[in-house]
């Protein structure tokens, strides 16, 4: 069955709203959980920790979806999903700091109140937008012919001679042009079936 971009924006955060739909938290665990990994391993935490609190990450947003209401003029979803992930963060590095300074948590409660340092919004913009298109990507492909997605990934990410390109899939330079515009436009579809708000700009598109 086929449904227009606007149908599907949005839908899976909708789906989560019904605890039982095991393909729907699977589908975002998969898509979201490396990003909640990633910008732990960012902010210093080893492996198993990163692991443990993109855990507890995954656990709070299953709290809460029981709730959860669409509304983009309340917010993006990725900045909520920043603020939780930071929250657990803060619960990590609070925990060490008692292990080691039972009376000091000025620090850690100063940490907790203040909004994200542009160094975290870019981590975590990095690895959302990153993590985005690669599942995009992995999920599109293997719908595509081949030549049409080596023309957008030589010329779009590794920002080939559009010429040189042509030359070597046997294809004219306005049918590159014309298959980086086609992959482009079902990469944003694609991934605005997860996230209504998420841009798939070029300073976003991983090398």
């Amino acid at each position: 069955m086929q449904h227009d971009a606007q149908s599907t924006r949005a839908s899976l955060l909708l789906q989560l709203r019904n605890a039982g739909d095991a393909n729907a938290w699977e589908q975002f665990a998969r898509i979201y959980t490396p990003i909640v990994y990633g910008f732990c391993r960012n902010q210093g935490l080893q492996d198993a920790d990163a692991a443990d609190v993109s855990q507890e990450v995954m656990r709070a947003v299953a709290r809460a979806m029981e709730k959860f209401e669409y509304d983009r003029q309340r917010g993006k979803f990725r900045n909520w999903l920043l603020t939780v992930t930071r929250s657990k963060l803060n619960n990590f590095f609070s925990s060490r700091q008692r292990q080691h300074e039972p009376h000091g948590n000025t620090s850690i409660q100063n940490l907790m109140d203040r909004e994200p340092t542009p160094a975290e919004q870019s981590s975590w913009d990095t690895e959302y937008h990153g993590r985005l298109f690669h599942w995009a990507a992995e999920q599109l492909r293997p719908t595509m012919q081949e030549s049409t997605w080596q023309a957008f990934w030589r010329i779009t990410i590794g920002e080939e001679d559009a010429a040189k390109v042509s030359a070597d899939l046997n294809l004219s330079v306005g049918a590159v042009y014309v298959a980086k515009s086609r992959v482009l436009a079902r990469l944003r579809e694609k991934i605005q079936e997860v996230d209504e708000d998420a841009e798939l700009d070029r300073p976003s598109l991983p090398r």
